[in-house]
């Protein structure tokens, strides 16, 4: 069993030759960093500034470029709390059921009569009936509207209510239907918010559903919460509205089913727009910073199909209209449609420098949040925090290391010093694997490093012990080596597999530090066994080659 085959020999050490290669950038985190990010800035745009040219030529394309990314407490960057508005989306809700409401009740004008909204709560609609003995008649029509509600635990309900008092009909959501729409808010509120974070190339971010209406964002290597805010907090509706007027006075009388929005260029200019917009910003397919035709910062964007059709026809039956560009009930432009533009396409020109262009081109892309988020927390955390953290993990790292490697190395000898070299080949390779999978280091996966350390010699100590008793009991030094590394492999592996399934436990259910520390603990079991069983065996078989010693003092 000493005898190892050649293609085993080979494959244990290109392991580690590979583990070394993988794990290498690591040493030179800033120069692989900045060559990473300047190529990834590069192939999105297009092409490469000199800067970005410098940083890419700053480390060899032919080598691995993987680096283990940093956490929020290694790196720095911001944390939020933020909490969704989900009552928003009830108000919505009901004034886009009213232009179909209003449409579907006017069918039966002769027998209820004139119908008009009244003023109710957000999260209702009051519709005020002229014959009120014909009430019953318009609740069922109106019921007419109302579908099942669309999940587990609302099923076989309606999504709407219908209570009637004196003239006045009053509709609102049900609670199963409540219930759904708050679950389907949070859920397209954690998608928008990911998809801003990601389209400015942060690193791992932690965007996590917490409680019933609450997201934790955690962004390493952002500047300050303040900007991490500004990215995911504004809501960036946009919509494409017909002008039905201009003026100066905000309070004027807009009229039924129009609305009156200030100018973004011009705070004491108003428009008067109709409040169904033709196209919205939930038909755009992309947006990307440009500049207009006078070099001004802009905005190109395209539509789907369905928004191209729309818009389309609305330009080729109104040209010399002007047509309204309203982002956040503000209107960032009113150009006059001078062609019919048939292709989809358009540009958003107004006030703003190539930052903001830039930052509304990521806004338009990843969508409107839903409903207005609220921050209950938010922290910025420095980096020299967590270059405090890093040092400190090192220093950890190194006492651990030197402390294991003399005790191993007083206990047994040569095989101990056998034994160092697996434990410090086991740290490169947990190193080198995560950088493989883009894993994330925290503190306590620092912590789980360390303790693997500590561990990685414990199948090293069973298997010299057992060793040591063949010893003892008289048999020859390679047979007695064999023995060992035979009868101990069935409880080392016994050992590392039921932490082995705990790390997993830990890894698919615990979140945060549970997480980070699961990762490293997890890995580095792997790479222990690797490193303890098969590196260690083929030392000491190479040594006992040379060597051929008549005794062994262990």
């Amino acid at each position: 069993m000493l005898d190892i085959p050649l293609w085993k020999r080979v494959l244990i050490l290109g392991v580690v030759v590979i583990g070394l290669i993988w794990a290498m950038p690591n040493l030179f985190y800033g120069r692989v960093e900045a060559h990473n990010d300047a190529l990834a800035a590069a192939e999105q745009a297009g092409f490469a500034t000199e800067e970005q040219q410098a940083a890419i030529d700053g480390w060899p394309s032919w080598l691995p470029s993987g680096l283990v990314n940093l956490g929020l407490d290694l790196r720095g960057g911001a944390h939020l709390l933020a909490e969704v508005h989900v009552e928003d989306v009830y108000k919505s809700r009901m004034d886009s059921l009213w232009p179909e409401l209003r449409r579907t009740l006017a069918e039966e004008r002769d027998v209820i009569g004139a119908v008009r909204r009244v003023e109710s709560p957000q999260d209702q609609l009051q519709v005020q009936i002229e014959n009120a003995d014909q009430m019953a008649r318009a609740v069922e029509v109106a019921r007419e509207l109302s579908s099942p509600v669309v999940s587990i635990s609302g099923a076989g309900q309606s999504d709407l209510e219908f209570t009637a008092s004196g003239d006045v009909l009053t509709v609102q959501l049900s609670d199963a239907e409540k219930a759904a729409t708050d679950d389907r808010t949070i859920q397209q509120s954690l998608e928008i918010v990911r998809r801003r974070v990601d389209e400015v190339g942060t690193r791992e971010p932690t965007i996590q559903r917490q409680g019933a209406d609450r997201i934790l964002i955690q962004v390493p290597g952002i500047g300050s919460a303040a900007e991490l805010k500004e990215l995911i907090g504004t809501t960036a509706q946009l919509t494409f509205n017909p002008v039905v007027g201009t003026g100066s006075n905000p309070d004027a009388p807009a009229g039924l089913g129009n609305v009156v929005l200030p100018s973004q260029e011009d705070p004491d200019f108003y428009y008067t727009l109709e409040e169904a917009p033709v196209v919205t910003g939930e038909e755009l397919t992309d947006a990307s910073p440009s500049f207009d035709q006078n070099g001004q910062p802009a905005v190109e964007f395209r539509f789907n199909p369905s928004g191209a059709r729309k818009f389309g026809a609305y330009t080729s039956a109104n040209i010399g209209q002007p047509f309204a560009i309203v982002l956040d009930s503000e209107v960032i432009s009113a150009p006059t449609i001078r062609d019919a533009i048939t292709t989809g396409t358009g540009i958003i020109s107004g006030s703003m420098n190539v930052d903001e262009s830039t930052q509304l081109a990521v806004l338009l892309r990843a969508g409107a949040l839903p409903a207005e988020l609220t921050f209950l927390e938010e922290r910025t955390i420095g980096p020299e925090l967590g270059q405090d953290s890093i040092d400190a993990g090192k220093i950890a790292s190194i006492v651990a290391i030197i402390g294991v490697v003399a005790y191993v190395v007083a206990s047994y000898g040569i095989f101990g010093v056998f034994a160092s070299i697996a434990v410090i080949t086991n740290v490169i390779l947990i190193l080198a694997f995560m950088s493989g999978i883009g894993a994330t280091l925290t503190l306590p996966g620092i912590a789980g490093i360390v303790l693997t350390v500590g561990t990685a010699v414990d199948a090293n100590v069973i298997i010299y012990e057992r060793i040591r008793e063949e010893l003892r009991r008289g048999k020859r030094v390679a047979t007695s080596i064999d023995t060992g590394f035979r009868e101990a492999m069935s409880a080392i592996i016994d050992a590392n597999v039921t932490t082995f399934i705990a790390g997993l436990v830990m890894f698919f259910l615990g979140s945060g530090p549970v997480k980070g520390f699961a990762v490293t603990l997890t890995i580095g079991l792997v790479t222990s066994v690797f490193t303890a069983i098969y590196l260690t065996r083929l030392m000491i078989v190479a040594w006992l080659s040379r060597r051929r010693p008549k005794q062994l003092v262990l």
